[in-house]
């Protein structure tokens, strides 16, 4: 790992030829603002709007913060002013995000409690060493990691074997892991399972959208779900890769150099973290779901 002269922090595995630019990529793109924020209207509409959100009444999330339905109700309405510790316990129990939370505290008139560290921050030192050797000891297998609108902020070189030939664009910092796959001038020519694979991450998008309410993930989904399929020189359907999935997990499918590889995805995310910014890293591997993969992956890595 090795800093830029204004103190950037970066990823060696990023500058490999296999990308296509020679200028290094930053090991921590752009942070989501700041999505919900203190209104006149204090804490208690924002933790209603979870609520809400979660499909949950006051009586189930009074039993399972161990209060009262009339007492979530004062909340909501503003009749009562909850103490910090009752607004972090509603907001675990209605999986808030941890920015979020930020923002129930300071409508209520409390400091916020999670810090927002940059990754180049001395505290994270620690932290930064243990994503790059994971991501180096993943080798030959792909592995990046991502923030929380999938802008990347490291990968290993197995990463940059796959991007490679993909147009400056697409790889010009900073790097989007969702851009980067839909685009049709990106990785979705290359897919044999388009269709499938793009269904899922669409959806997976849609679900971090249902419980983070980040507009500019909102907005990340609407401009990859109208990307058009790429121009195949067919129809799409005849492009469909027949061969079966594995029973456990879909895969994805992918032509590299005339090779087939077949994944399955691993996503890892912190526990219980207490920065926003560690909160909203997500750690994707790609498995080799076939040994023919295996053996193409440890031949190419040297």
């Amino acid at each position: 790992m090795a800093y830029g002269g204004d103190d950037t922090v970066y990823v060696p595995a990023l500058r490999s030829p296999h990308l296509g630019v020679t200028r290094p990529v930053p090991l921590l793109g752009y942070r989501l603002p700041m999505t919900t924020v203190a209104g006149d209207n204090g804490v208690g509409p924002l933790l209603r709007g979870w609520r809400v959100r979660r499909r949950l009444s006051q009586l189930e999330l009074a039993l399972r913060a161990d209060s009262s339905a009339r007492h979530i109700s004062f909340v909501e309405t503003g009749r009562s002013r909850p103490s910090e510790e009752m607004i972090l316990k509603l907001a675990e129990h209605l999986e808030v995000p941890v920015r979020e939370r930020n923002a129930l505290l300071l409508a209520a008139g409390y400091a916020p409690r999670y810090t927002e560290s940059s990754l180049d921050d001395p505290s994270l030192e620690t932290l930064r060493d243990g994503i790059e050797t994971l991501l180096q000891g993943y080798d030959p297998y792909p592995a990046i990691v991502v923030d929380g609108s999938y802008t990347v902020v490291a990968a290993n070189r197995a990463i940059g074997m796959l991007l490679s030939g993909l147009p400056e664009h697409l790889l010009t910092p900073p790097l989007n892991a969702m851009r980067i796959t839909l685009h049709p001038e990106g990785l979705a020519p290359r897919i044999r399972n388009l269709r499938e694979w793009r269904g899922h991450l669409l959806a997976q998008m849609e679900r971090q959208i249902g419980l983070a309410r980040s507009e500019p993930l909102r907005a990340l989904y609407d401009e990859v779900a109208a990307y058009p399929l790429p121009e195949t020189g067919g129809d799409p359907d005849d492009r469909e890769d027949p061969v079966p999935f594995p029973y456990f997990a879909l895969p994805l499918r992918i032509e590299h150099d005339g090779q087939v590889l077949s994944f399955v995805s691993s996503i890892s995310t912190f526990n219980t973290p207490m920065d926003v910014t560690v909160a909203e890293l997500a750690i994707e591997t790609l498995l080799p779901a076939d040994q023919a993969t295996v053996a193409y992956l440890r031949s190419v890595s040297g």
